[in-house]
């Protein structure tokens, strides 16, 4: 754990400015809150609001994320307004609570502001619980809402836009095109892929809203929102189960160091201000390399916030964990059962996608090196490394230490090591690329064809062929395409055991 976070590579400090700004918007938006005269309610919705704002807007420019950021409120007022005027009517919100579950998922057909505008209303409903919301307080939570998200907005678009000077961000389209449909029926389309994880988390979602009330009727929304976020950005059955094992751990530790941490300043204002803008550094700086060091982050600005509040307990510590547990079984209990999507199906969709985008990184440096005017290999390059984490995502379940097949984990770590050498090539060759004083060798065309080659035979199931221009190549442009080649060539025995096998069953 400590080795992911803190070893991590940061390119460009990416990370480390987008957990700095975090804290400067939300910190700027809850100040501006109690500027304009709310309660300690509305301080924490505007915080919360801003959060989501800086956190789940993901657009691939600079206006999407503008456009996106100012539907945030027209998505979440209404959601707000509902679940405060059904919070004495416990069987209505209980559905449309499901209901707005199951509608932010489906929004995930229309690409990241869908996903963004999904998330926020949930949370909105959430929040509601959180605080007890009642149709009273709405004028005032509405406002904090609103002077939130122009605040968080006027700091990430006009105090600090370290987007606008970087090219656009390589995010890799769904592997939907990749995942197969029903027999006879081609690949499965998003609007299907959604409707199934709509389906799947709105069963997930009732399941722990029944059994979170059975545990506490004060507290069942923890379960529910569990539940949720275990959904997000899992697709198969095996990234559910770690994802909700990586919830429940992260989440026993936080409240570990909450009996250390929040209960001893529970009530003291400037302590707890400290810790929780630590606290969302956190949640911001790891939430891109480990999900169980974001939930620890999470939960302890949970328990800030309750310290605040005055209910911290160490009672309430022990009901967290209890209803943190019920939404990870939640969850699990919906992709097993409801509509599964096996883990085998998801892992060979990414890797292919992830084998592509390595033909196409290398054809797009020999293309730079031949002199081709426009050819630019970095965007291909950063697609690459984004595909490589979602690889990494996907084959989670194996590599996972409470595996127990070996076979399969050896497989899966040989396959992560070999696409990681991979990746390395390919940004050596990329730099060799950028080189103006490069010049073309004749063998880079059929180097590049044998690349070719050979991910059309690993996608398609076939061997790779080991032919090279000899060991005596110097050329740095050639070295590289042989190390991708090297790499290519060993990936076909794990990625098939002897009998023919995938890398994992059905």
């Amino acid at each position: 754990m400590l080795k992911r976070v803190f070893v991590s590579p940061d390119p460009g400090r990416t990370r480390l400015r987008f957990a700095a700004r975090a804290v400067l918007g939300i910190g700027l938006a809850v100040a501006v809150c109690g500027l304009a005269g709310t309660s300690l309610v509305g301080a924490v919705t505007g915080g919360l609001a801003a959060l989501l704002a800086l956190f789940t807007v993901t657009d691939a420019t600079v206006r999407g994320q503008a456009v996106t950021t100012a539907l945030l409120p027209v998505t979440g007022l209404p959601v707000l307004a509902a679940a405060a005027a059904l919070h004495d009517l416990p069987v209505a919100r209980d559905l449309a609570f499901l209901a707005v579950v199951g509608a932010g998922v489906y929004a995930r057909r229309w690409g990241p502001r869908g996903h963004s505008l999904g998330v926020f209303a949930f949370m909105t409903f959430f929040v509601a619980q959180f605080l007890h919301a009642t149709t009273d307080r709405l004028p005032e939570m509405f406002a904090a809402v609103l002077l939130s998200v122009a605040t968080a907005a006027a700091v990430r678009f006009g105090l600090w836009c370290y987007e606008r000077r970087q090219a656009p961000p390589a995010v890799p389209a769904p592997a939907w095109g990749y995942l197969p449909g029903r027999p006879g029926k081609g690949a499965a389309r998003p609007a299907r892929i959604t409707t199934r994880q709509a389906v799947q988390a709105t069963a997930g979602a009732g399941f722990a809203l029944v059994v979170g009330q059975l545990v506490s009727d004060e507290r069942w929304y923890w379960a529910v929102g569990a539940t949720w976020w275990v959904f997000v950005n899992t697709t198969s059955r095996g990234e559910t189960l770690v994802r909700g094992f990586r919830r429940v751990l992260g989440t026993v530790v936080g409240i570990g160091l909450g009996f250390l941490v929040a209960v001893p300043v529970a009530g003291s204002a400037v302590p707890t201000a400290v810790l929780a803008a630590a606290c969302v550094f956190g949640i911001f700086y790891t939430a891109a390399v480990s999900y169980t060091w974001m939930m620890l982050c999470v939960t302890l600005l949970a328990e800030l916030l309750y310290g605040l509040l005055g209910v911290l307990t160490p009672g309430l510590l022990a009901l967290r964990l209890v209803e943190t547990g019920v939404g990870a079984l939640g969850a699990v209990l919906a992709v097993l059962l409801v509509l599964p999507v096996t883990t085998h199906a998801v892992n060979d969709a990414w890797i292919q996608r992830a084998l592509r985008c390595v033909h196409a990184c290398t054809a797009e440096a020999a293309a730079r090196l031949a002199g081709t005017e426009g050819a630019d290999p970095a965007p291909r390059v950063a697609e690459l490394e984004q595909l490589l984490g979602r690889v990494r995502l996907s084959l989670a379940p194996l590599v996972h230490p409470l595996n127990p097949m070996r076979g399969r984990k050896h497989r899966a770590r040989r396959v992560l090591v070999l696409l990681d050498e991979c990746a390395r090539e390919i940004r050596g060759l990329v730099a060799v690329a950028a080189d103006p004083e490069a010049s073309h060798d004749a063998r880079l065309a059929a180097a590049c064809w044998r690349v070719e080659n050979a991910v059309e035979a690993l996608t398609a199931g076939g061997t790779v062929p080991v032919r090279n221009d000899g060991p005596g190549a110097t050329e740095p442009a050639l070295v590289h395409l042989h190390g991708v080649e090297r790499a290519l060539t060993e990936l076909a025995a794990p990625l098939r055991a002897p009998s023919g096998s995938p890398l994992v069953g059905a």
